[in-house]
């Protein structure tokens, strides 16, 4: 086990230490009051700041496990479910059975909250949450690999140079990955490097290969992989995405000047604005665990993007932004939620001329995609 204790989650014996550690660190005393106080934050950053760290300090003095830390931290969920997520549905979860090492792959659209879902939903229904790939890219901070690895994410070291740098890391991922999975646990992985910022949901191969390094010696085909690794597709919509406009935004610049530089603490905002922001109706759908044979990782990504895109919610969100951007095959737009379709107008009106494309995409294109995957009669709801 050694060998993953550079990337691994954290162990109940090291909670006490590392919640310690956080505690005291200011950056994360900034960033916890902008979250949990973001009011009183604005107007007394240094004493928003004190007080967060007495009452953290308070809340989590009696913690000597990972599962004290998701204790606490569901309640903080819970919350914030309530306050920006008009429904949630979820679909297809009852029929799986979820009694070994299984490896759940989702589109990927939030930084915590796709994961935070997931987990939202097993934590109901008392079965154990998954252990997440969270990128090195997100953790430049200390304090922020200290709070993933403590909610039972492992690191994916994207940061590492070099052909052979990168194939150890990618090597030994996949080793922990499987390490995981025949504990008996869950794992989550997303079915891409980085969020789906066009709404053009697509699994990478890249990832597929990654995830077969670690069966090379044991396994010849990716039929006898899936086989293997009891692999759950998982399906997030979000009716609203408090992100869009930034994601437009980075598109457009991309598109403009052929690079995008991230502020420092941009990853940081974008958490709190995937946490707080308003989501309208949110989707999770489980598929069935992979059957069949798959000839490479391009015949098994098409495969999983036929069910990660056939499981997701076609919302009158993306409904109407496919019509503005003038696809074929529109479902009616009925349904909205009272005052829904007006506060989308606007949220699309409000955001800079040569940037709109990019936020209608990003609700659009989810129609291209089932298009272009023969997806149909999804639109009859």
């Amino acid at each position: 086990m050694h060998e993953f204790d550079s990337i691994r989650p954290y162990r109940d014996d090291e909670v006490a230490g590392v919640v310690a550690r956080l505690i005291q660190d200011p950056k994360l005393l900034h960033a916890a009051s902008r979250l949990f106080m973001p009011w009183l934050a604005a107007v007394l950053p240094q004493f928003t700041q004190w007080l967060t760290r007495l009452v953290l300090a308070r809340r989590t003095r009696s913690f000597r496990s990972v599962d004290d830390l998701q204790q606490f931290l569901v309640s903080h969920f819970t919350r914030f479910i309530n306050e920006t997520i008009t429904e949630l549905i979820v679909t297809g979860f009852d029929d799986l059975e979820l009694n070994q090492g299984s490896l759940f792959i989702s589109n990927h659209r939030d930084i915590l909250m796709d994961t935070g879902l997931v987990n939202f939903v097993l934590y109901h229904a008392g079965l154990p949450t998954t252990e997440a790939a969270v990128g090195d890219n997100l953790l430049a901070e200390p304090y922020a690999a200290d709070l993933m690895r403590l909610n039972k994410s492992f690191v994916i070291e994207r940061s590492v140079t070099g052909k052979r740098a990168v194939y150890r890391s990618l090597t030994k991922t996949s080793h922990y990955i499987r390490h995981s999975l025949e504990a008996g646990n869950l794992v989550w992985l997303a079915q891409r490097e980085g969020r789906s910022k066009d709404g053009f949901d697509r699994t990478e191969p890249a990832v597929l290969k990654m995830l077969a390094l670690a069966y090379r010696k044991d396994l010849e085909t990716f039929t006898e992989l899936v086989a293997k690794i009891h692999l759950v597709p998982v399906s997030i919509s979000y009716e609203l995405d408090p992100c869009d406009r930034d994601k437009a935004h980075e598109l457009a610049v991309i598109e403009r000047d052929g690079v995008y530089e991230k502020a420092p603490d941009e990853d940081l905002l974008s958490i709190v604005s995937g946490m707080t922001g308003f989501k309208g109706r949110v989707h999770v759908h489980f598929s069935e665990p992979m059957q069949g044979v798959f000839e490479d990782s391009d015949d098994l990504a098409l495969a999983l993007d036929r069910a990660i895109v056939g499981g997701l919610e076609v919302f009158p969100t993306q409904a109407w932004a496919a019509g503005e951007l003038g696809l074929d095959g529109i479902p009616n737009t009925a349904g909205w939620l009272p005052d829904g379709r007006s506060e989308f107008v606007e949220r699309v009106d409000g955001c800079p001329e040569e940037e709109r494309p990019y936020l209608l995409a990003s609700y659009g294109n989810l129609i291209r995609n089932r298009a272009e995957l023969g997806i149909r009669g999804a639109f009859d709801k």
